[in-house]
């Protein structure tokens, strides 16, 4: 192979309201705006060593525009009753806390879904062998 893959880069996700995806991105998960790129209605959030890429809705395209199933970000530390307190102080619902598979191997997580109902999985650092 002539290449590897590191970590995820990015990930666009569609939004419906940009401002309000924005402030549920940085207050909420603490990601912090890198770049806007106006004439794409596109604004990049940095998220750790990756950029979540918000696509605001064109005025001229359709409703229905394709969201995605989801997208982890691993977080660290994973402190349930810290993550579930601050979560719900912004009305985010939260699910279970589970132990689930990911780039690190397995670890808890818990999903979460932001105000365009995309859901994200808040992924812990591997648990101990």
């Amino acid at each position: 192979m002539i290449f590897s893959i590191k970590n995820i880069d990015h990930v666009v996700l569609n939004v419906s309201n940009l401002e309000r995806a924005i402030r549920f991105y940085c207050d909420v998960l603490g990601c912090t705006v890198e770049r806007r790129v106006e004439s794409f209605h596109l604004v990049q959030l940095r998220a750790g060593q990756s950029l979540v890429d918000l696509l605001g809705k064109d005025p001229d395209l359709k409703d229905g525009a394709p969201n995605m199933d989801h997208f982890a970000l691993r977080i660290e530390p994973f402190d349930e009753n810290l993550l579930r307190n601050h979560l719900e102080s912004h009305g985010v619902e939260v699910g279970e806390v589970a132990s689930r598979y990911g780039a690190d191997g397995q670890g808890s997580s818990i999903y979460i879904h932001d105000p365009d109902g995309n859901t994200i999985e808040l992924k812990g650092p591997p648990l101990s062998p």
